[in-house]
């Protein structure tokens, strides 16, 4: 089968080669795992969308670590690098804001705001995937 990837528009988004390497040059395969991949960022970006439009309490941030996480090592293992880099983001600037103590309102704020604009840069990273799996009809 020949390699059909999303061209040099989406190099940001997938290294498209380095995947089909992953799954030994099988096309079919790497399209699976990718719609795969598509169900699962999307369930972890439900559940960070959910802890952020509630208030937040102790278990907010190690929510939003865990969720980025999935999606970090997901996403390395396909080569998706944008999707990669955002989730690590995420997950580190999470891992900050747990660290604060409750009572440092001040800081907690700081960091949520910074949890926040990370959220914002995953939302772009999803974005661009899917429109990449809908590029090469995914």
């Amino acid at each position: 089968m020949s390699t059909s990837g999303p061209g040099s528009k989406f190099a940001h988004v997938i290294d498209w080669e380095e995947a089909m390497e992953q799954c030994g040059d099988d096309e079919e395969f790497l399209r699976e795992l990718l719609s795969d991949l598509r169900g699962e960022v999307d369930a972890q970006v439900v559940k960070i969308n959910e802890v952020l439009s509630a208030p937040l309490n102790d278990q907010s941030f190690l929510l939003i670590m865990r969720a980025s996480h999935v999606i970090k090592g997901a996403s390395s293992n396909l080569m998706c690098q944008q999707l990669r880099e955002c989730s690590t983001n995420l997950e580190h600037a999470a891992a900050i804001a747990n660290d604060i103590s409750s009572e440092d309102k001040e800081a907690l704020e700081a960091e949520a705001t910074k949890v926040r604009e990370k959220h914002v840069e995953l939302t772009k990273a999803v974005d661009n995937y899917h429109e990449m799996l809908e590029a090469v009809e995914i």
